[in-house]
């Protein structure tokens, strides 16, 4: 199998971000209305930390903060690890798993944000390739009679 590499996989993809200044509820509702499970945090065009789901639960909910006086800037992440585009998608899983998270920030040659990779990337060629791989038994099994 061919190795993937991550600006393939971000290819038509918009970059979803918000500011250090917005709520957790604000930025919840993004989240929830643009399907994803982390949003980069940026500020002057640099990536300033990552909130996602797991933040949401553990250090807002679970604590008792109001999500609409909390600002990402109280509960998101700072000091991440990134990647650049031209790398595999093997080496951001590699981060991921080693480092106990699932979202890598994908940054250009000036450290400038450009996207995000997930563990669900990992998983979403997997699918494609087992519903072709179903799709292909179905047809075996009807041309010979099953």
């Amino acid at each position: 199998m061919p190795q993937r590499i991550i600006g393939n996989i971000l290819a038509g993809r918009t970059l979803v971000t918000a500011g250090a200044d917005t709520t957790v509820r604000a930025a919840s509702r993004l989240m929830a209305e643009k399907k994803i499970g982390a949003l980069l945090i940026v500020e002057q065009g640099r990536i300033a930390g990552i909130f996602t789901e797991r933040d949401a639960l553990n250090k807002v909910l679970a604590t008792g903060l109001d999500p609409d006086k909390t600002l990402l800037a109280q509960v998101m992440v700072r000091d991440l690890q990134t990647i650049r585009a031209d790398r595999p998608l093997a080496y951001a899983l590699h981060m991921m798993a080693e480092g106990g998270f699932r979202h890598v920030p994908v940054v250009d040659a000036d450290g400038a944000p450009v996207g995000m990779v997930s563990a669900r990337d990992a998983l979403g060629q997997d699918m494609v390739d087992l519903e072709r791989d179903m799709r292909r038994l179905q047809e075996l099994e009807t041309s010979i009679g099953y």
